[in-house]
């Protein structure tokens, strides 16, 4: 599973293309990484891992399955500063 970390601007644009990080179960405590789970619309506990950003194909992503809220928003957006040494 994916978070897609770009701007709602460039997701409704039409690049092919969209930067994303990965979601994996288990999660190491790092702050560049973001704890989400079932508020989110996930099955079980899982974690954004911001250090691992890719470019994936809109195409590639065809199931939605739930947002964040502003508060973990905010985390994300720590972790991504964090990640990115901005």
């Amino acid at each position: 599973m994916v978070v897609i970390v770009s701007r709602q601007a460039v997701i409704d644009a039409k690049f092919s293309t969209v930067i994303c990080a990965p979601v994996f179960s288990e999660g190491l405590g790092l702050d560049s990484q973001v704890p989400v789970g079932v508020a989110e619309g996930l099955k079980h506990e899982s974690t954004i891992f911001c250090d691992n950003l890719g470019s994936l194909a809109k195409s590639e992503l065809t199931e939605y399955v739930g947002c964040l809220s502003p508060g973990k928003l905010k985390q994300l957006d720590d972790a991504l500063r964090m990640a990115l040494d901005l």
